[in-house]
Order: C-alpha cells, then structure tokens, then sequence
C-alpha cells in the first residue's frame, strides 16, 4: 500500500509571500484525492514539485475566516 495522493490546483487566487529560497506562500483552490475542492494555504517549491503543511478550508470555513478577520479592529 502506497501513501500517493491527487492533488489539482483549480485555481490560483493569491501569492502571499515569498521566501529567499523561492517557496510561496499561496492561497488557491485545490482538489485533493478527487475529492470537492478546498480553499488552502500552503508553501509551495518554485517548480510545485514540494509542498509544505497547509491548510484547507470549505467554502462555509473560509466564509466564517473572512468574518472573524473583517471584525478585528486592528486589521481595518
């Protein structure tokens, strides 16, 4: 038994950051093992050959995210 997975960038919505190294920090929208696609934010190698831990997000999470950033006085 393999530990492979599938994964798709659906759609690449914003870098966030960059490293000296070249790895972005990214928000995108991926399909991971066919499954429906989550927004997630993860570092990615310049070439997408490596990725570091990220994170995943529903629509419903990542509505409920830009709610709790968007009522942050320290943010307006």
């Amino acid at each position: 038994m393999t530990n492979e997975f599938k994964y798709e960038v659906v759609e690449e919505i914003a870098v966030l950051s960059e490293s000296s190294k070249g790895w972005k920090k990214e928000l995108n929208i991926v399909r991971w093992n066919e499954n429906e696609p989550k927004y997630d934010i993860r570092e990615w190698a310049p070439d997408r050959s490596k990725m570091g831990k990220g994170i995943t997000f529903t629509q419903e999470e990542a509505a409920m995210l830009r709610m709790a950033l968007e009522t942050r006085d320290d943010l307006k």
